[in-house]
């Protein structure tokens, strides 16, 4: 039926060579997977979600308002918690430039993580 074709599509984001995610935390961390692997950028789903969950539960939208780097004016954003110089270092070509995109937060987040830490899988605090 073309209305539930409609309905299924309308969760989701396309993506590279026709592919689709879901508009949803896993469609995010799957479709950021795909980038990174065209880019040799570290990191598995599960050290991505669990960092995702422990900074921002899993909102695209959430602000560190608080620490220090907020008190700088420069406050932590996102689902990895990116601050806009960092977000501007890593990011990668060929997704949004908002630090806000969950999966260009994804990316450059785990870009940021490969340089510093090897990989993302490292990290297992605030980074």
């Amino acid at each position: 039926d073309k209305g539930d074709k409609k309905a299924d599509k309308a969760g989701e984001k396309k993506a590279e060579k026709g592919k689709s995610y879901p508009d949803n935390l896993d469609g995010w961390i799957r479709e950021a997977k795909a980038i990174m692997d065209k880019h040799d950028i570290p990191g598995s789903y599960d050290s991505i979600k669990r960092n995702i969950i422990r900074e921002s539960a899993g909102d695209p939208n959430a602000v560190n308002d608080w620490d220090v780097n907020a008190q700088k004016g420069t406050p932590s954003r996102g689902l990895l918690q990116v601050i806009q110089p960092t977000f501007d270092q890593y990011h990668v070509k060929g997704t949004p430039d908002k630090l806000t995109d969950p999966v260009a937060n994804i990316v450059a987040a785990c870009n940021y993580a490969a340089d510093r830490y090897g990989t993302m899988d490292n990290v297992d605090s605030a980074y």
